[in-house]
């Protein structure tokens, strides 16, 4: 009796205490839907073309990937709650920042302090359900946070599509700003004092935090210079050697580190190591296939924004789905199984890109998405439970930022190279002579059947996976 006494106050304990983790991801969730339109109608208002919606997808990636594991580690050190807040108020700045920009390099900037934001934001909760869930529970909260990331899109796509058609980016971005501001105080209000909360400590691995970010940085620019400019292009080769020396000086410097932030016993796992490996195949055609759907309905029914926001509403429904539907599974079977279910559904979404056509109706575009996601929101739940399973609760925030930082290069890996090559074959069908329309049907045929190769092999990764529970 004591013991069922016991284990219901702990359940309401972390449940309550996940109450403001849970509003930061519901609001890095919602602003990303919206986000989703932004890109393509800022280009378009001033006058650039389609394929520079990959500069400011990477700005943001950018600092969302490589900030990661450096503010995770400041979770650690100073605390989950002010390290949540702090999140959120920069995550408001970049979006302020946002609505300001009147050139593609400002809003790169601005896009480049959210993802600041969203970094400072992921880790601690993630951390916060792995340390604080329940161990039988932890893929169900981890289902959870999929849940609330996925189905607060759902509506941004379509309402931010109907915005900026009726009122324009600028307007669009001002509610964002208007969410982030309930979301703080509502954090604010909810958020409870951590006695572990201390200041940052002499000895953080400053050389190693710095390194991070230019290296993970310049290595996302590595597929799109290459794309834009040239594999054997000066700006190409100058990025590939930069990234070189600072890999080189990553490495020795988290070597001597007396805390670094990236533990080699953590990555060195076959299962992180299959994770990711994975996720870098198949994660970042979630990203790519937004941007594209877009870009083709764009090129082919000019005029309707409206349709590729049903059909990436339709996608965030997918991911919800599969999240609360198979990502809890991992709780009960061995994941592998369960990540291979979720991967066979990813690839029929890919494969649904074949039947595209110069006149392909909204309803394809939506069972297109709507598959991927569904295996998309499977299998990113149950790589959560494979890698992050028994961190400490010292080392959660570090190790969740770690992975939030291949996690997230997945994405705009996806972006960098099924964007460019996408666009820019559309572009060079066009210089030959070949209609708009026509164009961006044959590039998307190409697009699938390089997705379809990438998810066969993500297959055969998640194959080597151990197969005891986890």
């Amino acid at each position: 009796m004591q013991k069922e006494v016991k284990m219901m106050g702990h359940g309401i304990s972390y449940k309550r205490g996940f109450i403001p983790y849970a509003l930061a991801a519901l609001l890095i969730g919602l602003i990303g839907g919206f986000s989703t339109v932004l890109g393509p109608a800022f280009v378009q208002d001033i006058g650039i073309p389609y394929n520079n919606t990959t500069w400011t997808a990477l700005a943001q990636a950018m600092s969302t990937a490589a900030c990661a594991p450096i503010l995770g580690k400041v979770g650690d050190m100073i605390g989950r709650s002010k390290t949540l807040l702090l999140g959120v108020l920069v995550f408001t700045l970049g979006n302020v920042l946002s609505v300001l920009a009147d050139s593609l390099a400002f809003m790169m900037l601005a896009r480049f302090v959210v993802g600041i934001g969203t970094a400072a934001m992921g880790p601690v909760i993630l951390a916060y359900i792995a340390t604080e869930f329940p161990q039988d529970r932890v893929a169900k909260g981890f289902a959870m946070y999929m849940l609330l990331s996925s189905a607060s899109v759902i509506i941004g796509p379509t309402l931010g599509g109907l915005i900026v058609s009726a009122y324009g980016w600028r307007t669009m971005l001002w509610v964002c700003v208007a969410i982030c501001a309930v979301i703080f105080a509502a954090c604010v209000l909810t958020s409870r004092k951590q006695g572990s909360d201390r200041k940052l400590p002499q000895n953080f691995d400053i050389p190693g935090a710095v390194l991070i970010l230019i290296f993970f940085s310049l290595l996302l620019c590595i597929p799109s210079f290459g794309q834009n400019f040239g594999w054997s292009s000066a700006p190409f080769l100058v990025v590939l050697a930069a990234g070189a020396v600072s890999l080189i000086g990553l490495i020795l410097a988290e070597r001597k580190a007396a805390q670094p932030i990236l533990s080699g016993s953590f990555i060195k796992r076959s299962a992180f190591v299959l994770s990711v490996l994975a996720l870098f195949l198949t994660q970042g055609l979630m990203q790519a296939n937004m941007t594209n759907t877009i870009v083709f309905v764009n090129y082919t029914q000019p005029g309707n924004t409206a349709v590729s926001g049903y059909a990436i509403s339709v996608m965030y429904v997918g991911m919800s789905l599969g999240a609360v539907l198979l990502g809890p599974l991992a709780d009960k079977f061995a994941p592998r199984k369960i990540l291979l279910g979720s991967f066979l559904f990813t690839g029929i979404g890919c494969s649904l890109l074949l039947l595209f056509s110069e006149t392909t109706p909204v309803f394809l575009l939506m069972a297109s998405l709507g598959i991927l996601g569904f295996g998309l929101g499977g299998n990113g739940t149950v790589f959560m439970k494979v890698v992050l399973s028994g961190l400490t609760p010292q080392k959660a925030g570090a190790g969740t930022g770690t992975y939030g930082l291949f996690r997230d290069l997945a994405a705009p890996f996806g972006v960098a190279v099924f964007v460019p090559l996408f666009t820019n074959q559309i572009t060079d069908r066009i210089a030959a002579g070949t209609a708009e329309a026509a164009a961006a049907v044959a590039s998307v045929h190409n697009l699938a059947k390089g997705e379809i190769l990438c998810v066969a092999l993500g297959m055969i990764a998640v194959f080597f996976l151990p197969k005891r529970k986890v």
